[in-house]
């Protein structure tokens, strides 16, 4: 059992580390964006578009692997000065009572709505935008970031509860 979190974590740091490089993308694509239009005086939507679901994906799939750094946003008031013991306790409380529930229910009502975009081949609604895959693709990214989330949950509870276990 001491092995899952690291295993399930890994997914999470793995996914987080490749998702990264897009941030080199798209300070890359936002200056040619900018070069493009201020030099050049074009613009392409599909570009500028491209830059905005690249920054989608950052967050989104970046969200499990900031959560496992403990980066997330938190309201430090209390915890910091709680012991070990009470602060694997109640990370373990947050993840079971809240975060689990929280990304099971986000798979759950999201599923039609990715689903229903991939069956009617949705593109975007620009003229000049990204076409069909495209925005299927970003809608996929919703359940598939709530799944993360939950891998990374349930290795927090883990950790969380054999930390609380081994605080005895």
């Amino acid at each position: 059992m001491e092995k899952l979190p690291i295993h399930l974590s890994k997914i999470s740091l793995i996914t987080g580390k490749l998702i990264s490089n897009l941030t080199i993308l798209m300070v890359i694509g936002t200056l040619g964006i900018v070069i493009l239009r201020y030099v050049f005086d074009m613009g392409w939507i599909f570009i500028q578009e491209i830059i905005v679901w690249m920054h989608a994906a950052v967050f989104m799939l970046g969200a499990a692997y900031t959560y496992h750094h403990n980066e997330h946003v938190r309201v430090d008031i209390f915890f910091q000065g709680f012991s070990k013991k009470r602060q694997a306790l109640f990370n373990l409380l947050g993840n079971v009572l809240f975060l689990i529930p929280f990304t099971l229910a986000i798979i759950y009502f999201c599923w039609d709505y990715m689903a229903s975009s991939w069956s009617i081949r949705e593109a975007s609604r620009e003229a000049g935008g990204l076409p069909y895959p495209f925005v299927p693709l970003l809608k996929s990214m919703i359940p598939l970031t709530a799944f993360l989330l939950l891998l990374e949950s349930v290795a927090q509870a883990i950790t969380s509860y054999l930390t609380f276990k081994e605080a005895d």
